[in-house]
């Protein structure tokens, strides 16, 4: 993976060559390669859709959930434990 600074690096190099090009482009020819241009330079990136993100934001929030209403069963074992044991001296 490339470090930030050096994929915008890349980007606007690539860019520049493509809009800088003595050979003037159609638009749509433009848009088209500097999208292949985008999405080439963020496949080498370590990054997730917004769908996944969305769905790993559900599962966390349920876990969390989970874990809140585990700790206080834990918590409320704990408590009358305490209270049932007796107290035992040495």
């Amino acid at each position: 993976m490339l470090p930030p600074k050096a994929l915008f690096d890349s980007i606007s190099t690539q860019a520049g060559r493509l809009l800088g090009s003595e050979n003037p482009l159609p638009k749509a020819e433009i848009e088209a390669q500097l999208k292949a241009l985008l999405q080439s330079s963020f496949s080498k990136l370590d990054l997730v859709s917004r769908e996944e993100f969305d769905s790993q934001m559900v599962v966390l929030a349920r876990t969390r959930a989970r874990l809140e209403a585990l700790e206080s069963k834990v918590a409320a074992l704990e408590e009358q434990l305490s209270s049932n044991d007796p107290v035992s001296s040495d």
